[in-house]
């Protein structure tokens, strides 16, 4: 729900986190609550009668901070189950990851994290592409309806000085594709491709939109024939003679998302390559379909995208196919 004062709502979550961050017991309680609320559960067969392990001689919780089933006798961590699964970091450490992540418009580095955490560079790394990942959206999620907003952009270096290549730029350059579609007011799908021919921009553009939407594009060719496919039908904006808007037909939506993607990715990461770079863009989607909570709110829910997700070494065959 649209709130027109999320920046200044106050949050008890962003009063309270500092100091999970910093003490593991507060947070390891704090993704506790975020993810059973006040009814813990059991990870392995879903009952709720379920008890804190505790040391026997001083009363306080297990080093690992067990939880113990009634039922399947079975012991867990909040950590089963979610992206931090069988990581030595500490939680405190997810959460502060988890918090700059989300509250942190245009990205957050891993070097940032690395130095604010004490912890290494190739943690910090862990850290982030797991919390990416977990920010994907879901492959059940439903498709954007309404008026929907589609366009290609390219990200990558500028020129270097001197090589002596030819260096085009827009449709022909040699930079990645990426192809975004946008619910006017509601979410955004961006996605790394292949080409921007019109095979690949249409099929990205069904998979992501709704049969009933209205699709506005500008005049490239290869988005035409989209009228029949689309029951709201297909407007499209004359960039070519500097037309920009006309009446409600206009693609500056979608390109204002561009351009928050391009100062994170160059102001921030400054290089991302063609490997990964899904994985930054499931990151500014999420803060972008989040936009209009506050960051105690925005928070909560990046924590909330971490279970039931498990990233291994081994890149899984869906991430491959996104990619």
């Amino acid at each position: 729900m649209k709130n027109d004062n999320h920046n200044l709502t106050k949050s008890p979550v962003i009063e309270n986190i500092p100091f999970a961050c910093s003490d593991e017991l507060a947070a390891v309680e704090f993704f506790e609550k975020q993810r059973w609320g006040s009814t813990p559960a059991c990870v392995k067969c879903g009952s709720v009668s379920v008890y804190k392990m505790k040391d026997s001689k001083t009363g306080e919780r297990s080093k690992r901070y067990l939880w113990r089933c009634h039922d399947c006798k079975e012991q867990y961590t909040v950590r089963i189950g979610t992206v931090y699964e069988e990581t030595r970091i500490p939680l405190r450490h997810w959460c502060y990851a988890y918090w700059r992540a989300a509250t942190s418009k245009k990205g957050v580095a891993a070097l940032e994290i690395k130095r604010t955490c004490q912890i290494s560079y190739k943690s910090a790394l862990f850290l982030m592409n797991r919390i990416r990942f977990a920010m994907a959206p879901d492959a059940d999620s439903p498709k954007l309806s309404g008026i929907v907003e589609a366009d290609e952009t390219y990200i990558g270096g500028k020129p270097r000085p001197g090589d002596n290549k030819e260096h085009k730029v827009g449709r022909g350059t040699s930079k990645t594709p990426v192809f975004a579609v946008v619910q006017r007011g509601g979410e955004i799908r961006s996605r790394v491709i292949a080409d921007v021919t019109s095979r690949t921009l249409k099929s990205a553009l069904r998979e992501a939109a709704h049969p009933d939407s209205r699709i506005m594009t500008d005049e490239y060719v290869a988005y035409k024939g989209l009228h029949s496919e689309f029951a709201g039908g297909h407007d499209r904006i004359r960039h070519h003679l500097k037309q920009y808007v006309r009446g409600d037909v206009y693609t500056n939506t979608v390109e204002s998302s561009f351009a928050l993607m391009k100062r994170g990715l160059h102001g921030i990461y400054h290089s991302v390559s063609r490997e990964y770079l899904h994985r930054y863009l499931w990151q500014f989607d999420f803060i972008w379909n989040h936009r209009f909570e506050n960051d105690g709110e925005r928070t909560i829910a990046a924590v909330k995208t971490a279970e039931g997700k498990r990233m291994m070494y081994r890149q899984s065959d869906a991430e491959r196919s996104v990619n």
